[in-house]
C-alpha cells in the first residue's frame, strides 16, 4: 500500500526538487511514522501554496453603468468582450446594488465598507470623508502595498477625502476658475485614464500593488469616440459602455503580458446605473428604483471557480471581501460582509436586505428624501407616499402594492429603520464633518450635471409633509436639462427652463440660485445680485450665495458691496479660496493695496498652487514697484500653470525691471505661445 501511495504521489504535479527528494529517501518510507509524517507535510505544503493570497489588487469602477446593459448580464445590443471574459473567470453577482445612486457616496461605500449614514457622505453637500476613516487603500498601504488611483471625473476630486491611503491619487482637474469650467477640464476619457494607470504600473509592478481605475465614460452626455459613435449611433449610451470595455481590455492585456494578472484579485463594479427614462427620470441621482440601484459586480480571486451568485449583495461588501481574500483583518468600522462564502457556493448571512437612500432631493431642493429596503424579493420605498413592489413579478417596479398590503409595508418599514439604527454610529466622531465645498469644485459638479446647491432650512427629523419626489420629477428634469444647457454655454435656454421649473416647484431656492447664475453669465449683474440676495435673506448661512452675490456686485461695479459679500462668504466658509481671491480684487478696485495683498495671500495659503492668486500678487507688487517680490510670485504662477500667458508677460516685466533682459525676452515669447 505504501508503494502504491508513493507511486501516486510521484505521478502528481509535484515540483522537480520534491520529486528528487522523495526518490532519494524512498527507503525511509518503510518506516510507517516517517511515511505518514512526510505525506502530511506534502499535502499541507501543496494546499498552502495553492491557497496563498493574491499578490495584487485591481479595482475597476465604471461610472453610470447599468448591469443589464452588459452582454454577460444578458444584454444582446452590445459587445463587451473584455468584461465578459472576466465574468466567465470570476464570480458574477446577478443582484448587486449600490446604497446611493450618486458617484461620490457610492464609491465611498465601496472603498470604506460603510453605509452613508456612517461615513456622512450622502451626496455632494460639501462634506468630506473624515481624516481618520479606514479606507481600503489605507489598510493595504499599512500592509506594504503600493497604492494608486486614476480618476476619470472631478466628482471624485481628492478634496472629498477618497484619496486617503493612496500614494498616488491622480485627479488633477483644472478647477482654478470657478465660472469658466468646461467638460474636458473636469472629466477625463477612459483611454487617458488607462494610459496614466499603465505608466504607473510600469514602475510599480515589482512589489504588491493596489490600483483603482475609475472610468467615467458612460456618464451623460453620451459622446463615445469612433468607431463606437458609428456602431452605436442609435444608442450612444451603449457606445460609451463598449468604449469603456475596450479600456478594461487594455488594462487587463497589460497585466497578462507582464504575468501580473493570474495572481491579482480583480474587482469590476459600477457605482450606479442610469434610468434612461424609466419612471420619468432621464439619468440618475433622483429616484431609487433599480434602474439606478442595480449595478454590475464581478470579483475574480485566483484559483476560485467561476460562479453566478444570485443572492442580493451591496457595494459595501466589496472591501471586506478583498481583505478576507488577502487574509487581512477587517477594521472595526466595516459594516459590509465578505462575499467569500457566497463565492464558494455557501449560504451566508446576507439576509438583512439591501439598503439604499437618496438625500439629494432633500439637501438640494427641499423635497423629501428616499429610503429603501429590498428583502426577499420585496422592495419598500419610504418617502411622502411610501411604495411597495414585488420584484419577483414586477421587476421594473411599476405596480405599487403599498395600499393593498399595508401590513407588509409596515413590516418592511420597521425592518428598514432597524437597519438604519444598526448602521448609524452612536457617536458622530466617525462621520464626515460638514465643510462647505469651494465654488470651483461646486461649479465643476454642476458642469457634470449635479445641482450641487444646498436648499435652505432642511428638516432632519420629520419630513412627512415635504413634497414627494414623484411629484417633482418634471421640475427635476427641467433643472437637469438646464444644467446640460449650461455645460454648452446656452445660458438663455437654461434660464428659460429654470423659470419654467420654478413655476412647478416654487418652494425650492436651488432653482432661483441656478437662474441667478445664468443671469450672471449673461452679464445681467443687477438681476443676478437680486437673485442671490433673495436666497441669502432666506438662508443666511448659504456661503455660495454670498460668494456669487459678491461676483455679481463686482460685475456691476459695486466693489464696496462685493467686499462685504466676500467677507461674509469667508465667515461662513474660511476655506473658500475663490472668495479670498475675489476679495483681493475688490480691494484692488478700491485702491486698498495692503488689504488686497492680505486677501491674495490668504487665497494662496488656502490653495498654495492657486496660479491666478499668485499672478495677481505679482501684478500688485509690480504696481508698488517691488520687482523682486513680483518675480517670486509670478514664478510661482507659471509653475502652477505653465500655459498662463498673462503670468509669463508680467514675469517678463518683472525680469526687465530687475535688469534680467534675457529672461525677460524668454517670458515675453512664452506669453505669445499658442
Amino acid at each position: 500500500m505504501k508503494d502504491a501511495i508513493f507511486r501516486r504521489l510521484m505521478a502528481g504535479p509535484l515540483p522537480w526538487r520534491t520529486w528528487r527528494c522523495l526518490e532519494e529517501f524512498r527507503p525511509l518510507f518503510q518506516s510507517r511514522p516517517f511515511f505518514l509524517a512526510i505525506c502530511f507535510a506534502i499535502v499541507c505544503s501543496v494546499a498552502c501554496a495553492s491557497a496563498s493570497p493574491p499578490s495584487n489588487v485591481v479595482v475597476v469602477t465604471i461610472d453610470t453603468l447599468r448591469a443589464d446593459h452588459l452582454a454577460c448580464y444578458g444584454y444582446d445590443r452590445i459587445k463587451t468582450p473584455n468584461i465578459d471574459v472576466l465574468a466567465r473567470s470570476g464570480a458574477r453577482f446577478a443582484n448587486a446594488f449600490t446604497p446611493v445612486p450618486i458617484t461620490l457616496p457610492a464609491h465611498t461605500a465601496l472603498m470604506t465598507g460603510q453605509y452613508p449614514m456612517a461615513t456622512g457622505i450622502r451626496d455632494f453637500s460639501g462634506h468630506k470623508l473624515a481624516p481618520g476613516a479606514m479606507t481600503l487603500a489605507r489598510v493595504l498601504q499599512s500592509h506594504g502595498y503600493s497604492t494608486a488611483a486614476f480618476i476619470g471625473s472631478a466628482a471624485l476630486d481628492s478634496r472629498f477625502g477618497l484619496s486617503l491611503g493612496f500614494d498616488t491619487y491622480y485627479d488633477h482637474f483644472n478647477l482654478g476658475n470657478s465660472r469658466e469650467i468646461h467638460l474636458d477640464e473636469i472629466e477625463r476619457r477612459g483611454d487617458q485614464v488607462v494610459d496614466l494607470a499603465l505608466k504607473w504600473l510600469e514602475s510599480h509592478r515589482q512589489k504588491p500593488f493596489f490600483i483603482w481605475v475609475h472610468l467615467y465614460d458612460p456618464h451623460a452626455p453620451y459622446d463615445p469616440p469612433e468607431p463606437y459613435a458609428r456602431l452605436y449611433r442609435n444608442h450612444l449610451y451603449d457606445g460609451e459602455i463598449a468604449f469603456a470595455d475596450a479600456q478594461v481590455g487594455r488594462l487587463f492585456d497589460y497585466l497578462k503580458r507582464q504575468h501580473l494578472y493570474e495572481n491579482s484579485l480583480v474587482v469590476l463594479a459600477s457605482d450606479h446605473g442610469e434610468s434612461l427614462g424609466e419612471h420619468g427620470e432621464k439619468t440618475h441621482g433622483f429616484f431609487i428604483y433599480n434602474a439606478t440601484l442595480h449595478v454590475a459586480l464581478i470579483v475574480r480571486i485566483p484559483g476560485d471557480s467561476p460562479r453566478v451568485v444570485q443572492q442580493g449583495v451591496s457595494l459595501v461588501d466589496v472591501m471586506p471581501t478583498v481583505l478576507q481574500a488577502l487574509r487581512i483583518a477587517l477594521p472595526s468600522s466595516v459594516q459590509g460582509q465578505s462575499l467569500m462564502g457566497l463565492m464558494a457556493g455557501r449560504q451566508s448571512g446576507h439576509d438583512s436586505g439591501q439598503y439604499a437612500e437618496n438625500y439629494a432631493p432633500l439637501f438640494h431642493f427641499g423635497w423629501n428624501r428616499l429610503l429603501s429596503l429590498e428583502w426577499r424579493g420585496m422592495k419598500y420605498i419610504e418617502t411622502t407616499r411610501p411604495e411597495l413592489y414585488d420584484l419577483k413579478t414586477d421587476p421594473r417596479e411599476l405596480h405599487d402594492l403599498s395600499n393593498a398590503h399595508r401590513a407588509l409595508a409596515q413590516e418592511m418599514n420597521e425592518r428598514l429603520h432597524d437597519l438604519i439604527r444598526r448602521y448609524t454610529p452612536s457617536s458622530k466622531s466617525s462621520t464626515a464633518a460638514g465643510q462647505s465645498t469651494d465654488p470651483s469644485l461646486l461649479a465643476s459638479l454642476r458642469s457634470l450635471g449635479y445641482a450641487a446647491v444646498s436648499a435652505a432650512n432642511i428638516p432632519q427629523a420629520d419630513t412627512r409633509n415635504l413634497p414627494d419626489p414623484k411629484d417633482r420629477i418634471q421640475a427635476y428634469n427641467l433643472v437637469s436639462e438646464a444644467l446640460v444647457d449650461k455645460q454648452r454655454g446656452r445660458y438663455e435656454e437654461s434660464l428659460r427652463k429654470l423659470m419654467q421649473a420654478e413655476k412647478t416647484a416654487p418652494e425650492t431656492l436651488t432653482i432661483r440660485f441656478l437662474a441667478a447664475q445664468d443671469e450672471l453669465e449673461l452679464k445681467d449683474y443687477l438681476r443676478a445680485a437680486g437673485g442671490f440676495k433673495y436666497i441669502l435673506d432666506r438662508n443666511p448661512s448659504d456661503g455660495a450665495a454670498a460668494y456669487y452675490l459678491g461676483i455679481a456686485q463686482l460685475g456691476s461695479g459695486n466693489a464696496d458691496g462685493a467686499e462685504k459679500s466676500f467677507n461674509r462668504a469667508l465667515e461662513i466658509d474660511p476655506h473658500n479660496f475663490s472668495a479670498a481671491y475675489n476679495l483681493g480684487v475688490a480691494y484692488s478696485r478700491q485702491k486698498q493695496a495692503d488689504a488686497a495683498i492680505g486677501a491674495f495671500r490668504r487665497a494662496v495659503e488656502i490653495l498654495p498652487n492657486y496660479a491666478e492668486a499668485h499672478e495677481a500678487l505679482g501684478e500688485l507688487y509690480l504696481y508698488l514697484q517691488r520687482p523682486n517680490d513680483a518675480a517670486r510670485e509670478l514664478e510661482r504662477a507659471v509653475a502652477a500653470d505653465p500655459k498662463m500667458a498673462k503670468a509669463h508677460y508680467e514675469l517678463g516685466r518683472a525680469y526687465k525691471a530687475l535688469g534680467l533682459e534675457e529672461k525677460a525676452q524668454r517670458e515675453f515669447s512664452l506669453s505669445k505661445a499658442p
